[in-house]
Parts: structure tokens; sequence; C-alpha cells
């Protein structure tokens, strides 16, 4: 009989993050015997949110030394904690703290791992999914070696949801060594959140694409002009942004570029899949960055002055056939005046 070992991290508030409880639907799913694993500064918070998820133990190791991401501690309080269950699998979701340690917690414990997982199959023997060369092709994968350590990527189950209640921890007492503490977060530079553009958990994916860079109707380049649309848009609908290959490689190429647009927003050939409940497309053409990128969104539109393109060719569930700074900009407006409205209207 399988033992199924969720393992997350805290967030910084000592919650559970979105991710974590869409690994523990996947782990239930399985309908072994289940455990909690916690990591962070506190967990009893995170512990009171799955006290009804039917887990069997919630083990813990907590402290202000596992508060930040850190592959020596990170990776040791996982090892005490899987070695305490007794897990031979272990479920963990795909964020970046637990992709960089989980090759090294199936090496410490002598097993396997297995990463950007999407979807983890029931039965006797469980399989898991993923998808290989650019999201093309799926294999489902079995392993007989034991514990088998899976990363599972975000979006591809809901999220476990159930009461609140007080909580058992059994706290594990660990003390990480002082090559484990070397790693140490001195602080994080980001970009104001009206600057972010890259927003995973956006309901709306909006992708440009070259068009937008490209000469007009009235044969003049409006960059900057397409620059303050594709902004204003991302401001007021608080969407993700993504790009083709094409217009993220402009730079590269000489052309007139968009300045915010960097290959972290690519989706397609590069393998990304986002998994937005709906994703918007402009001024971009070809199948690869949708029918490829996109498999994993619900409800895909475009706007394409070409009613013949081949992405919109039974790619797309819906398709304008308009000047993609035209709509946007009339959309913008709505979005604006919506936000001026009074509440309750």
């Amino acid at each position: 009989m399988e033992k199924v070992l969720v393992l997350a991290h805290t967030s910084t508030d000592g919650s559970l993050p979105k991710h974590a409880l869409e690994a523990l639907s996947a782990a239930k799913s399985l309908g072994f015997d289940l455990y909690i694993g916690l990591i962070g500064q506190t967990v009893q918070d995170a512990a009171n949110q799955v006290a009804n998820c039917g887990a069997k133990e919630i083990v813990a190791v907590s402290g202000a030394e596992f508060a930040q991401a850190r592959y020596g501690t990170d990776t040791a309080a996982a090892e005490a904690i899987c070695k305490e269950t007794g897990a031979t699998i272990v479920i963990c979701p795909a964020s970046s703290r637990f992709n960089r340690m989980i090759a090294g917690l199936a090496h410490r414990l002598g097993g396997r791992a297995d990463t950007h997982v999407t979807k983890i199959g029931e039965g006797a023997v469980p399989q898991v999914s993923r998808w290989y060369y650019r999201q093309r092709m799926e294999a489902n994968t079995s392993r007989k070696q034991r514990p088998w350590c899976i990363a599972l990527e975000s979006g591809c189950y809901e999220p476990w949801s159930g009461a609140a209640a007080q909580a058992t921890v059994k706290n594990l007492a660990l003390s990480p060594g002082a090559d484990a503490l070397k790693t140490t977060v001195t602080g994080v530079k980001a970009p104001a959140a009206d600057l972010q553009t890259i927003r995973p958990d956006a309901k709306l994916l909006f992708v440009a694409g070259a068009g937008w860079t490209k000469k007009q109707a009235d044969g003049q380049v409006h960059v900057d002009e397409a620059g303050k649309l594709i902004l204003g848009f991302l401001e007021e609908s608080k969407a993700s942004l993504g790009g083709s290959k094409s217009v993220v490689d402009l730079g590269g190429e000489g052309q007139a570029v968009l300045p915010f647009m960097t290959h972290l927003n690519q989706i397609g050939q590069t393998g990304a899949t986002p998994r937005h409940q709906k994703g918007l497309s402009t001024c971009c053409h070809g199948e690869e960055p949708h029918v490829v990128g996109w498999r994993f969104v619900n409800e895909r539109r475009a706007v394409n002055t070409d009613p013949n393109c081949s992405w919109v060719q039974g790619k797309c569930d819906v398709l304008y056939v308009a000047d993609a700074f035209k709509v946007i900009a009339r959309v913008n407006q709505l979005l604006k005046e919506k936000q001026l409205q009074p509440s309750g209207r």
C-alpha cells in the first residue's frame, strides 16, 4: 500500500499557496494513505487550513531558518519529513523553491524524481503525465523505484477546499548545519506591481504578435502607440502578457520593438504552457504559439485583420476581424469608464 505525502512550503503570511492546494487535490485523487508535510517559519495556520483534508498525520519542520527558499535547509527539512512519514510517493508543487531541490531530495532518499508533471493517474500503479518536445508529445510514465518524488505543475487540478479547523502538528526538531545556511536572501528586486507583465494567476492571457510593430494602414509604424495601448490594457484588465517568438526576436533583428516584451513572455516554441481561463491573441498569426502553447487555455479568442490566418482556421473559439489598434483602444476606454462608475451599477 502506497503512502502519499503532500510536501508544501508556506507563504509569507503562513498560509498555503493555491499551488500547494492543487497538489493536495491530486494526492487525494489517488486514494492512498495521505500525509501532509509543511516547511516554513510558522506552519500552524497552514496546518489548520488543511485539517479536514483526511490526512493521517501532519508533519512539519519550522523555524526562522526555514522561512526563505534555500536548497540546503529545504532539502534537509524535506528529507526529515519523508523519513518520518515513510512516504513512498511525494507530491509537491512545482514552485521555483521546490524545483531546485526535488532532485537532491530524491537522491538523498535513494528514490527517483519527475518534474513538470501535469497529471497523476489513478490506479494500483500510479502514472504521471508530462509533455515533451516543446509540448508536442505527451508521455505517461510509471516507476518501480520508491520513494517517487513528483513536482506538479500549477493549473492542472482544482485547488482543494475545505473548512479550516485546529490541527495537530508533529513538529520535527531539525538544526541545519553551517553549510546549509551559507545562502542568504539579502533582498528582492522586482518591478512595481503596475509594471509587472507576467501574472501566472491572471484569468486572461493577452498575447501580442509582431503585427503591432509592423506598418499599419497608413503605411507608418506606430510602436509607441502600440506600447501604450498594450500596457494600458494590462493595467486595466490585470491580464498577463504573452508574446509570439517573432515579436520577442525582433530586437535581435534590428527592428522596432516593444520595450517591455522579453523572452520571458514568449509562449509556444519554448515549451511554456500557460493555463489561464481565457486567452486573447492580437496582431499574431501562425499555429506555433497558439496550438502548441495555448493547449491548456480554456477559451481562445483572436483579433486579426486576416480571416484566413492559419491560427484562426479552427484553432480559436472566436475571431474578431478588425484592427487591433482600434479594438484595444476602444476596450481600454470601456474599461476606464467601468472603473469610474459608482459601485453597484
